[in-house]
């Protein structure tokens, strides 16, 4: 594991403030639930992660959501849904990363996103069945009855596996014109 030093805790700091504006710039995909958004804000989170290891990618999507926690606020008081994206980000990032690591190339990377798509999806419909969807109802006062669980699979499971997609695609588009840079940065920050 990389030592995280000074010059890596700054370059994380301006890593979690652009994520947090990526993740302000979000918005709804037709014919799901208008709060399921997508955003950006994983992206950098990926690319400190490959650059100066799983811990950076973690705390750019901690300090991520902290920053948009202090400044949105939450709907039900609780931050249910910025745990959720805490643990939605870290599953992705860390999935990419730890499948990149062993498959330094541009298929290793494809094939690392796919599978980071893929794993996210499911394991957050699983979550949400049973973790965050209960909590919301608990916060928001509704009784176990009224809990449409079967909502995990309907609706989560696909906007994860589309909103996966759709940051694969441009992480891709990204890396293309980022690799040379992020070669560097890696060698930089041995």
């Amino acid at each position: 594991m990389k030592k995280l030093n000074s010059k890596a805790f700054v370059t994380i700091g301006m890593l979690s403030a652009f994520s947090y504006v990526l993740m302000l710039l979000n918005f709804p995909l037709p014919g799901f639930p208008s709060f399921l958004k997508v955003d950006f804000s994983d992206i950098p989170a990926i690319i400190a992660a490959m650059i100066m290891g799983p811990v950076a990618g973690i705390l750019v999507e901690l300090l991520k959501n902290i920053l948009d926690l202090l400044t949105t606020g939450s709907e039900t008081g609780v931050p249910v849904g910025h745990i959720a994206n805490f643990v939605t980000g870290i599953l992705f990032v860390l999935t990419v990363y730890f499948i990149y690591l062993k498959v330094k190339s541009k298929k290793g990377l494809a094939v690392a996103l796919v599978t980071s798509t893929i794993v996210t999806a499911v394991v957050m419909s699983v979550l949400n069945y049973y973790v965050f969807l209960p909590m919301y109802y608990i916060f928001l006062g509704y009784s176990a009855e009224d809990l449409p669980l079967i909502f995990a699979v309907t609706a989560i499971l696909p906007f994860n596996l589309v909103k996966g997609a759709v940051i694969s695609i441009v992480f891709i588009l990204l890396f293309a014109k980022m690799n040379k840079w992020i070669h560097k940065q890696q060698v930089a920050y041995k």
